[in-house]
């Protein structure tokens, strides 16, 4: 299964639930959670992951830049950034996979078709009463 990026998954979740991610966000502030709650936070862990992906990616590069002085008190700098980027890596990666294949277990419910109008049975008639028990009142 391809990892999605948040941006992916966000449409997904709109398309699912018919409406804005904002929207959505506002909604669950109201409500218990559920399904929907579950999603939103998959998907802002994702996005948490992601931004972190480029923030350790960018200061990696850097710090490895060429013509750059690499030293004893760089190399730390170094092992730390790259560290937390395959720690950043994985979370996205588990992030992405738990929440796709949510998402893919979930699909779109159609509103239920109104029952069609059923016309009420007719009430029976009561029986007819004979002509001799109503004749001696």
């Amino acid at each position: 299964m391809p990892h999605l990026t948040s941006t992916e998954i966000a449409g997904r979740i709109e398309d699912l639930y018919g409406a804005p991610l904002a929207t959505l966000d506002a909604h669950v502030q109201d409500q218990p959670p559920g399904m929907l709650s579950a999603l939103l936070g998959m998907h802002h862990d994702l996005a948490v992951a992601e931004r972190s992906i480029a923030v350790h990616r960018d200061r990696l590069a850097q710090l490895v830049h060429p013509g750059r002085h690499i030293g004893g008190h760089e190399v730390s700098h170094v092992l730390d950034c790259a560290r937390r980027l395959g720690e950043a890596v994985a979370v996205r990666d588990i992030q992405a996979t738990t929440v796709s294949a949510v998402l893919q277990s979930l699909g779109r419910v159609s509103p239920p078709e109104p029952a069609p109008a059923t016309t009420a049975p007719a009430v029976p008639a009561p029986p007819a009463r004979p002509a001799s028990a109503t004749q001696g009142r």
